[in-house]
C-alpha cells in the first residue's frame, strides 16, 4: 500500500512538473519576422523598361558591421548599450536582407534585371554595385541613422562612380515594427539615389558623387 501511495505522488509530481513545463512553453512569446522589401510595383518597372534598352545590374553581397550580421533585430536601448531581440527577427540575416532589398529596389525603378544570381548575353554591359552600410543605428521612440558608401562600375568600358550617403528617418512609435518601417524608409532613399547614379553613368556622367 505505501508503495502504491509512493507511485502516485511520483506520477502526480512528474505530472505536474510536465504541465508546469508546458504552461512555461507556452508563454514564450512567438517569434515575429520582418522583411525589408518593399512590394514589387510592375507598372513602374515596365515603364522604365519601356524607356530605352534593357539595363543589366550586379548587386554584389553588401558588408554591414559585424553586430548587424546576424537576424535578430538590434536597438539602441541607451547611449551605451545595445539590445539584441531574439524573439524580434528579419527573415534572413540583416546583410541578406539587405542586399535582397537593394537589388529589387533598384531592378525596379530601372526596368533592370539583376544578374547577381543568374546571367546576362554577353554582348550586353552590366552594372556592378557594391554597398557598404557603414554605420547604422536605430532606437526606439527615436530615429533610425544609417549612412552607405557604395561604387557602380560598368562592365565594359569601367567607367564607374563611387557614392556616399546618409539618412536619418523618424522612428513613429516604440514599437520593433516602427523601427522596421522607419529602416525601410531609409533603405528606400538608397535604392532612389543608387539608381539615380546608374542613370547618371547610363548618360556618361561619372566620376565621384555624394548625396
Amino acid at each position: 500500500m505505501q508503495a502504491m501511495k509512493s507511485l502516485s505522488l511520483k506520477t502526480l509530481g512528474a505530472a505536474a512538473l510536465a504541465a508546469g513545463l508546458l504552461t512555461a512553453c507556452g508563454s514564450t512569446p512567438p517569434t515575429q519576422f520582418y522583411t525589408l522589401a518593399a512590394p514589387t510595383d510592375a507598372g513602374a518597372a515596365a515603364r522604365s523598361a519601356a524607356q530605352g534598352p534593357q539595363t543589366f545590374i550586379e548587386v554584389m553581397p553588401v558588408a554591414v558591421p559585424e553586430r548587424l550580421a546576424r537576424p535578430q533585430l538590434v536597438v539602441r536601448s541607451d547611449a551605451t548599450r545595445v539590445d539584441v531581440l531574439e524573439q524580434e527577427r528579419w527573415s534572413s540575416p540583416f546583410n541578406n536582407e539587405l542586399r535582397d532589398a537593394l537589388a529589387a529596389g533598384v531592378a525596379a525603378r530601372l526596368g533592370a534585371i539583376d544578374v547577381s544570381r543568374g546571367g546576362r548575353p554577353a554582348d550586353q554591359p552590366s552594372y556592378r554595385i557594391n554597398v557598404e552600410l557603414r554605420d547604422f543605428d536605430a532606437m526606439r521612440n527615436g530615429q533610425v541613422q544609417a549612412s552607405f558608401g557604395w561604387t557602380i562600375t560598368r562592365s565594359d568600358d569601367r567607367r564607374s562612380a563611387a557614392c556616399r550617403l546618409t539618412v536619418v528617418e523618424r522612428v513613429a512609435g516604440g514599437a520593433n515594427a516602427d523601427v522596421v518601417a522607419a529602416t525601410q524608409k531609409a533603405v528606400r532613399q538608397a535604392v532612389q539615389a543608387i539608381a539615380d547614379n546608374v542613370r547618371a553613368l547610363q548618360a556618361g556622367q561619372g566620376g565621384q558623387c555624394s548625396a
